[in-house]
């Protein structure tokens, strides 16, 4: 599946607080750490901006897959299919 090229931070970390259970636990200036603990813990880093660089957005949605053990195109199916 192809990668949606105007994804903004705020939906990315919305679609991941809603399909996969992560929740904000910091910001540190323009990034917002999200943290899950199913199926183990796990922390991402997503850039508040208005729209994701390509290769941030694959970088993010990668360690999410690695962390839930699923492969990248689950999640992105998961967050924008």
């Amino acid at each position: 599946m192809k990668l949606p090229r105007d994804v903004s931070g705020q939906r990315l970390i919305a679609c991941l607080e809603r399909s996969f259970g992560y929740r904000a636990v910091h910001r540190e200036g323009s990034h917002v750490i999200l943290q899950t603990d199913t199926p183990r813990r796990h922390r991402v880093t997503v850039p508040d901006h208005k729209a994701l660089r390509i290769g941030t957005l694959n970088s993010v949605l990668r360690a999410v897959a690695r962390a839930q053990s699923v492969s990248k195109a689950d999640v992105v199916e998961r967050l924008f299919g």
